[in-house]
């Protein structure tokens, strides 16, 4: 079936592609992972959700650590959904098609699952799909050759020998030696050879002509944009990409939050900040993400004149650049929490800078307001704690952070600091046994954390 563009799907499902859009841009990658694959349930043939979707689930794969241990657990764990899927490929190639998909949310990069993927779309009728899979698959596996072959045997029974041709120019290059590979080279050459002398026959408004073009392009963008480190040529061409796309569609203002990141990528920060001005003007001037956008552009902008004063020598310049810093930090959320009161995230940036500047009355009402979001609530109970504490007011800092501690179930980093400021409260309240007892349980698993080590050896001293 033929791909959907945004603009041809219902506002529904508008809707959840720009809260997965906004998400992905703030490395919310459950959410925007949730949104995009709710696109795709409603309308399977978005393939732009699929892209993103795809990018984010790379990105959250790689964020934890993901090698090839985790392939093979991923391989083993997903057998059984692999062999349903394998059934269902000429009975029910949609269905199977959905179940890899669902194999790849946990490991969109494991070589066994896209290549049932590969299968299952073409048997769906669904070319493009396998196409786009296989692209994204090749910028992280640039040498494998079963992806090289596949993409380009897909290239070529889709009607683009050039793009097919380039696939087999590599494959030959890492397998000098196969006739296999040499034979799908010379007949992708020919194929692409007469393909071109008929194009120049009927000129340039010729249907396969352009569609080649346009898929040509599309390609490559979509590996540029996949890629989980892209260097300046990418973003050069990625700014022109994304400025033709809004010059097609003016009114969508996730093309131009992509190019204002492409901008501030690039160092050219006034262009980001003119960019996202535009794009708060166009959604009506209340979008509090496009502010937080616009303010982290201006701290870069901060930072990097900062690092050019450093490396110059001008220390008392570069001093006085991190105060104006500084002060436009404090101003700008004082200013986004008065225009947006009703978030929550920005009551908990405030009330952490008011805290750093001792005015700790103002801050315990800003965490008080802060916990109320699920993702800040236990942050905002542990700045409470702390509030209290520089109160001198013990009690009710053990309180607020005895609750912390109680909705952590495990002792990472956020529970040692949770634990160990709970010690020293209780030290400072004269009960050491209990200080003692909550710093040996951080011993236990980490015993150089801070001067835990210290504290319970002196303890049994």
């Amino acid at each position: 079936m033929a791909e959907v563009t945004l603009e041809q799907v219902p506002q529904k499902i508008k809707d959840l592609f720009n809260r997965g859009f906004v998400a992905l841009e703030r490395n919310n990658l459950d959410y925007a992972i949730q949104m995009f694959a709710a696109c795709l349930e409603l309308e399977p043939n978005l393939h732009r959700a699929r892209k993103f979707l795809r990018i984010a689930e790379i990105k959250q794969f790689k964020g934890k650590g993901g090698g090839q241990m985790a392939h093979l657990m991923s391989t083993v764990a997903g057998l059984s959904t692999m062999l349903k899927a394998r059934s269902m490929l000429k009975s029910k190639p949609l269905q199977a098609l959905q179940a890899v998909e669902q194999l790849l949310r946990k490991d969109p990069l494991n070589l066994n699952h896209i290549e049932l993927l590969v299968k299952a779309a073409e048997a769906a009728g669904e070319p493009e799909i396998a196409i786009q899979t296989l692209v994204i698959a090749l910028e992280h596996y640039p040498h494998d050759s079963r992806v090289l072959e596949r993409l380009g045997r897909l290239y070529m029974k889709t009607d683009q020998p050039r793009l097919g041709r380039d696939c087999f120019e590599t494959l030959c290059e890492l397998k000098p030696n196969d006739s296999a590979a040499l034979k799908l080279l010379k007949d992708a050459m020919a194929i692409d050879s007469m393909s071109k002398d008929g194009w120049e026959k009927v000129g340039a408004k010729d249907t396969k002509f352009t569609d080649l073009i346009r898929n040509r392009k599309e390609a490559d963008v979509l590996a540029r944009e996949s890629k989980a480190v892209v260097d300046k040529n990418d973003i050069e061409v990625l700014i022109e990409e994304n400025k033709a796309r809004i010059a097609r569609e003016p009114g969508n203002i996730n093309y131009r939050r992509a190019l204002a990141n492409l901008y501030a990528g690039n160092k050219l920060f006034s262009e980001a900040i003119t960019t996202l001005q535009e794009t708060q003007t166009l959604s009506g001037g209340r979008d509090p993400q496009i502010d937080q956008s616009i303010s982290t552009i201006r701290l870069q902008a901060f930072d990097e004149d900062i690092r050019k004063l450093t490396e110059a020598g001008m220390t008392a310049a570069a001093e006085a650049k991190q105060k104006d810093r500084d002060l436009f930090l404090f101003n700008d959320l004082q200013d986004r929490v008065a225009r947006y009161p009703n978030d929550l995230q920005f009551k908990y940036d405030y009330g952490v800078l008011l805290f750093q500047q001792n005015q700790i009355n103002e801050a315990i009402q800003q965490f008080q307001a802060s916990q109320r979001n699920a993702q800040r609530r236990i942050s905002s109970l542990y700045y409470i704690g702390l509030c209290f504490k520089a109160k001198q007011q013990y009690d009710m800092a053990i309180e607020q952070l005895q609750r912390a501690a109680s909705e952590l179930p495990v002792m990472d980093d956020a529970k040692k600091s949770v634990i160990y400021e709970l010690g020293l409260l209780f030290e400072m309240s004269g009960r050491k046994p209990e200080a003692l007892d909550l710093f040996k349980q951080i011993y236990q698993l980490d015993i150089g954390y801070r001067d835990v080590a210290a504290k319970v050896e002196q303890g049994y001293k």
